[in-house]
Order: structure tokens, then sequence, then C-alpha cells
């Protein structure tokens, strides 16, 4: 599966030659899930048939072209928040966990989007003082 993945994403294969050799591992798969729901070992068999129950969701980034197959993508956005809590013990108030959520959705969006994060705050901090709103994170629809 990821080396048909890694030749689409390497530009090898196009999307519609991705999808047709990705159907025999879909099919493969969904059988190996089933004959896991008959198998003897309880974890298995409980383990194969929540995955099976789910199979469509597995096989979300084959349907719908631009999502990636693995959960790398969420891991590395939440990494900073996940550090950030491991060094400081977390915030002792409400407002305090509300402020580094913020920031942190802030920071990632503005890493994500390629923006310099100071630069983004900075015209924050001005719109507050001019009384307007902040500049905006993301462009609506």
């Amino acid at each position: 599966m990821f080396r048909i993945w890694h030749r689409y994403q390497s530009g090898e294969i196009k999307w519609t030659t991705f999808q047709a050799r990705m159907k025999p591992v879909r099919t493969t798969v969904n059988h190996l899930l089933l004959r896991g729901m008959c198998s003897a070992n309880t974890r298995l068999k409980g383990m194969c048939k929540e995955l099976f129950m789910h199979r469509d969701w597995l096989w979300t980034f084959f349907d719908v072209q631009g999502l990636e197959p693995t959960h790398k993508t969420a891991e590395r956005a939440s990494r900073p928040a996940v550090i950030y809590r491991k060094l400081s013990f977390g915030t002792p108030s409400e407002a305090g966990s509300r402020f580094i959520e913020r920031m942190l959705t802030i920071s990632e969006t503005c890493r994500l989007q390629k923006r310099p994060l100071y630069q983004w705050l900075c015209d924050a901090v001005s719109a507050s003082l001019d009384g307007v709103p902040a500049p905006k994170l993301i462009d609506s629809p």
C-alpha cells in the first residue's frame, strides 16, 4: 500500500492509477479483516470487527484526493502542544488554558501557511489597540 502511495506522492503515477492499483489492496485487507473476525483469538477478533465496521473510514484517503493514509500530519501539528504541556505542567486557570490553546493554534496555523507568527501577533496587537478586528488566520470561502 505505502509503495503505491509513495509512487503517487512522487508524481510517478496519476491519481486514477493509484486508485486502480489500490483496489486489490483494499479488497485483500477487507478479506483479512473478515478472516480475523472468525479468529479464536478474542482480542484479534474484536480489533478486526471494529476495523471492519469502520472500513470506509480506513480508506478515505483512497476516495478523497489530497488526504494522506497516515495521521502524521495531525501528530506533527499537535507536537508543539504536547511538548509545551510536558515542560510547563499546564496552567493554573481555565483562562490560562484557553490562552495557551489559542496561541498554539495560531502558531501552528501560521507555520502551516508559512506566515511569520511574530508579524501576525504584532498586527493582532495593533488591531486591538486601534479597536479593529484582528487579522484573519484563514480566508473565508
